[in-house]
This record gives C-alpha cells, sequence and structure tokens, in this order.
C-alpha cells in the first residue's frame, strides 16, 4: 500500500477550483477528476493541471467512460473515435488511468469474448499513450454486474494497460463476497474506490447515486474489505467516491476534513497507519449549560462551587455535576467534560484524526484541560480525575437532593449536514459505539436519532430531515440532559413538590399504555407524569421538565434490568407535550400585556 489517499470531486460541492482547494487543504494526496467537474470548468485541462500541481495534487483518475463494450462494430468505431478524444485530454491533464465503466447501454450483448476482444482494443489505444484502462462492474451493470464478472473479462482480454477497478459500494451494495479479490494479482488491480453506505433496501442505482457515505458513517465492513484488497498487493492510493445529496451542498473545506478523517480512521483499523489508541472513557465529568440556577435548585441541584476566574457556578446531585456558563448564549449546552482514562492519549489521537483543537486560557494553580470541537461546535474536555474541581471555591456541601444519581446520557441535535459526521467524530475520535439509526415521525416531520457510547458514556444526535420556512419545531434544535434514578416515580414526586415544572403528558397516552400493557405501577405513572418503554433486556421509566430557556430541557429516567433504548418510541409525545406548553405559554404572555 502506498499511503497514499484520494477523493473524487464528486464527493464535494462547489466548482472544481473549490472542490481542489478544499482536498488539498484537507490533506489528500490525489484526486478523481470527475467529468462533469472539468466540463463545467472555465479553465482548459492543462490549467486544471497546473493548479493540482501547485496544490500539490496528483491526478490519479479520469472518469468515467461509459458504454464501451461488447457492442456492434459501427459503434465501436464511434466509442474508439471518443476513446482518442479523452485521452488526448487527459495528457493534456496529466492524468494516467481511466475509469471504464461496465456497459448499461441497450445496444450492448452478453458475450464476454466480444467484450474482451473491445476492451483489449482499447488498452491498446490507451497504452500507446502511456494510459492504463481501469474497468470497474457498476453493480447495475446490464451483464456484468460484479468484480469476479469483470476480471475474467480482463483475464481473457490479457493486455499490460488493461486491469480492474474495484468499487466497494458496487461489491458490497449486492452483498458480494470479497474474499476472493485476493485471487487477483496486485498488479491487475488499477483503482480501488471506497464508500460506505446505510443499508436500505432499495433500487441499488438510486442507493448509490443518493446515499453513500464515508468510510466509517454507514453499515459496510470496510476494514474487512480494504484488507482483502490489499492482501490481494494493491499498492495504489485510498480512493473515496462518494455520491451524497448533502455532502454535494454542504461547505466542501470541512466535509473533504470529514472525508479525511475517515480514511485516517480506516487506515488505522487495517494496521497501516498506528494512529493513538483511544483511552476509554470513564463516564461524564460534568455538562456545561446556560440556565437560571433556580431550575437546577427546582430539581434539587446544589451550588456547591464558583469559578476562581471565570462566570461558571458548579451545581450537583449525586454524582451529577453540572457548569452553569452564565456569559453562555441562553439555553445551550456548550460543553462536556468525559473522563478519560488517559487524558493526554485522548488529545493526541483527537488530533490525529484531526478534531479542531480548541486554544485554552487558564489562571495559575487551574486545571490545564485539553479540548476539542465536535462537529455541531460542542466543546469536548479530556478530565482525568477530579482535579478540575479544584478551579471552584466551594460554597457549601449539596443537600439530599431529589434522588438523581447522575447523568445517564446527553442529546445534542444535530444539523442535517453534519449527521453522518458527528457519527464518525464520535466512533473514530472518542472510540464510542454507534447504534443503529432510528426514525421516528414527530409533530412536525421526520427525525433522525443515533446513540453513541456504552453504559459509562451515553450520546443521542438527533437531527429533522427537513426544516424549511416558519413553520417549524416549537422546540428550535432542543437539547436535554438526561439524569439517572433508581426510582423515576418518586423523583417525579419530590421535584413536583419541590416547585419543578415537570412536563404534564396527555391522559390518551396512558389509556393506550394500559391497553398494551398490564401494568401494576399504572395509575402511577399517569398521576406523575412519567412514561415508559420496555425492550428484551427490561424496562424504562422517564419524565421531562419544561424547557429551561429556548432550547434546553431536562430528562429523568430510570433502567431497570439491561434496558439498552432511550425510549425512542415516547420522542413524538414528549415534543407534542413541549410545544403545546409553549403555545400555552405564550399566549398567557400575550393576554397578560394586552390587559396592561
Amino acid at each position: 500500500m502506498s499511503g497514499d489517499t484520494a477523493i473524487a470531486t464528486v464527493c464535494l460541492s462547489g466548482t472544481l477550483e473549490d472542490k481542489l482547494a478544499a482536498a488539498a487543504a484537507a490533506g489528500f494526496h490525489g484526486v478523481e477528476i470527475f467529468e462533469n467537474d472539468l466540463i463545467a470548468s472555465r479553465r482548459s485541462p492543462s490549467e486544471i493541471r497546473r493548479l493540482c500541481a501547485d496544490l500539490g495534487l496528483t491526478i490519479d483518475l479520469y472518469q468515467p467512460f461509459r458504454d464501451f463494450e461488447a457492442v456492434p462494430p459501427e459503434l465501436l468505431r464511434s466509442n474508439l473515435r471518443r476513446a482518442r478524444r479523452k485521452f488526448d485530454l487527459m495528457t493534456e491533464l496529466g492524468a494516467d488511468t481511466v475509469l471504464v465503466c461496465s456497459s448499461v447501454s441497450p445496444d450492448a450483448v452478453d458475450d464476454d469474448d466480444l467484450a474482451a476482444a473491445q476492451l483489449r482494443e482499447l488498452a491498446e489505444l490507451a497504452g500507446e499513450r502511456g494510459i492504463r484502462v481501469a474497468y470497474e462492474a457498476l453493480a447495475w451493470g446490464r451483464f456484468v454486474n460484479t468484480y469476479e464478472h469483470a476480471w475474467r473479462i480482463v483475464r481473457r482480454a490479457d493486455h499490460p494497460a488493461l486491469g480492474v477497478c474495484l468499487d466497494s459500494f458496487h461489491i458490497l451494495s449486492r452483498r458480494g463476497d470479497p474474499r476472493t479479490i485476493r485471487t487477483i494479482p496486485g498488479e491487475k488491480i488499477f483503482f480501488l474506490q471506497l464508500a460506505d453506505a446505510p443499508l436500505l433496501d432499495m433500487d441499488v442505482l438510486h442507493w448509490s447515486r443518493h446515499h453513500r457515505l464515508f468510510p466509517g458513517q454507514g453499515s459496510f465492513d470496510l476494514t474487512a474489505f480494504t484488507g482483502h484488497v490489499l492482501a490481494a498487493g494493491y499498492r495504489g492510493p485510498l480512493s473515496l467516491e462518494v455520491f451524497n445529496d448533502v455532502f454535494r451542498q454542504a461547505d466542501p473545506r470541512p466535509a473533504a476534513v470529514d472525508a479525511m478523517r475517515s480514511l485516517v480512521a480506516l487506515r488505522e483499523s487495517v494496521g497501516a497507519l498506528e494512529v493513538p489508541e483511544a483511552p476509554r472513557l470513564l463516564g461524564p465529568a460534568f455538562a456545561e449549560l446556560a440556565v437560571p440556577g433556580a431550575v437546577l435548585a427546582d430539581l434539587g441541584f446544589a451550588h456547591v462551587g464558583t469559578h476562581r476566574s471565570k462566570p461558571v457556578q458548579l451545581w450537583q446531585q449525586g454524582s451529577a455535576r453540572l457548569l452553569v456558563n452564565e456569559a453562555a448564549a441562553d439555553g445551550t449546552i456548550g460543553a462536556l467534560g468525559l473522563i478519560s482514562a488517559n487524558p493526554a492519549g485522548s488529545a493526541r489521537r483527537a488530533e490525529t484524526l484531526l478534531a479542531p483543537v480548541l486554544p485554552r486560557e487558564h489562571g495559575p494553580g487551574e486545571a490545564d484541560l485539553s479540548a476539542i470541537a465536535a462537529p455541531d461546535g460542542t466543546e469536548i474536555f479530556f478530565c482525568g480525575d477530579d482535579e478540575w474541581l479544584k478551579d471552584f471555591v466551594p460554597t457549601g456541601t449539596a443537600p439530599a437532593g431529589t434522588g438523581i444519581t447522575g447523568i445517564d446520557h446527553i442529546a445534542l441535535t444535530q444539523p442535517f449536514d453534519h449527521f453522518d459526521e458527528a457519527t464518525l467524530f464520535y466512533r473514530s475520535v472518542l472510540g464510542l459505539r454507534p447504534e443503529p439509526v432510528s426514525e421516528f415521525a414527530a409533530p412536525f416531520g421526520l427525525v433522525r436519532s443515533r446513540a453513541v457510547g456504552d453504559q459509562d458514556v451515553r450520546l443521542t444526535l438527533d437531527s429533522a430531515l427537513v426544516r424549511r420556512g416558519e413553520w417549524a419545531p416549537g422546540v428550535p434544535s432542543p437539547q436535554h440532559i438526561a439524569f439517572a434514578c433508581d426510582d423515576a416515580i418518586a423523583v417525579a414526586r419530590a421535584m413536583r413538590e419541590g416547585g419543578a415544572p415537570v412536563l404534564e403528558i396527555p391522559g390518551n397516552y396512558y389509556d393506550d399504555l394500559e391497553a398494551r400493557f398490564d401494568l401494576p405501577f399504572a395509575a402511577r405513572l399517569r398521576e406523575n407524569s412519567v412514561l415508559y418503554d420496555r425492550d428484551e433486556h427490561g424496562e424504562f421509566l422517564h419524565f421531562c421538565t419544561e424547557l429551561a430557556g429556548s432550547r434546553v430541557f431536562f430528562e429523568v429516567v430510570q433502567r431497570i434490568g439491561g434496558y439498552r433504548g432511550y425510549g425512542v418510541v415516547n420522542t413524538p409525545v414528549y415534543m407534542t407535550a413541549h410545544r403545546e406548553r409553549r403555545l400555552s405559554l405564550a399566549q398567557a404572555t400575550s393576554a397578560a400585556e394586552a390587559d396592561r
């Protein structure tokens, strides 16, 4: 393996020049020039060649050349004429490998001997110009749609300028067995294209054109796939070819960084790159947010410390610690502190995987914590122990509280454009395990949710698939912190008695719950607005508060047995309740103002 990395320009948004600049800035060695990008550019091929050289990029592939092989003689003549023009262009461009896709033309015939003979003729023409032909089996190719079939034709053609291109999507989307790749001589694997994808039951062409992802963002086993290719002796670049509607609209610069991060993680997984191992994360140290301290007091938290040099208060109940940043924007979770078995190692890994390292200012004697930025801007701090608590001047001892024992999980809403990027970030940078994506119909459209983590650190990433215009969710980009407890019903009762604004759940929910389950405590759930779920491992009781500010609320959860989920089935219920409560408060405010 050469260690070089490349990216197809089709992966990124913008003009060809935008894409090349983003690829170079992200550290890619080379690019695949997608023909449509070149056609739309005002620069000539020689000018693009010089631009790539100035940016430090090689042009590793020109693509695609379509519908060439197994055609009648008159069409072959036309195809060869087309090839000569493209080879002239490639010479000017400085590209020495062309991707030829297996034919989908209605004029093609099912004849391997004819396909091999015509591809040999094309390779002869290419070889005279120092160009190689990489033949790729499209998953929807008319007759050739597996890499095994493409290799049989290439082997039959037997020309030094003809080899195969292996594309992980075309192979894995058809549930192909990549182990046979090891039987292909490495020198005949001319190019490797990598893409991940979610497992979807749809037409493979539509799947390919709209839903590919960077490695580590989907469900394909690209570690095993790439391992087979490298074991065959492939020595070319690892190149990304991802067609994705979101990526092709997003800013190409962070998208290119995300793409490079995916290749760093992939190279690590196949043993081709040494990356500092992800130290184990032992739990949340704190969450920093901007809410009034009185809200936390109603939940049973106590103000136990004030930062020595910053306008930050420490509130605590059980092992749950919250930092109230009085200078931050209203209602945001701005930072998370995670306890790491090796904070310095966590920071080194994050930097290696291109996570933005945040500059930190700290006073004399204050903890020097490493911090990085997540894709949504949330700051992540790595804490080794309780040393950071010395930054706070104690203000008192925490009272008994209402029964909260710690932080169970933290839910962060992701911009839709960064949902997959966030998954890769937490998986690769922090070593958190992603759960399958779930989608549910919320009151204002479809919401996608994905949990990452384990029993020590749990995060949920949520994103609304479509949000346009004035008619939007009543809680914009909601975030919440879920606290753990041993008795959710008792905690809900205690919070109500303490004046906490527990969110009221409608009676229809409990009517349905009692129809589905024979629960001896159903009446107490109803009385205290506690929600219920169960899975094959255990049960889950949870309730929510009203909003504390514009977008943050709190949840209290009780896990019984080995319940692993997050009560997603109940999310639309409390989302609707939040919306109704906000409307009620807004109407009351308007009425009060009208009476003045």
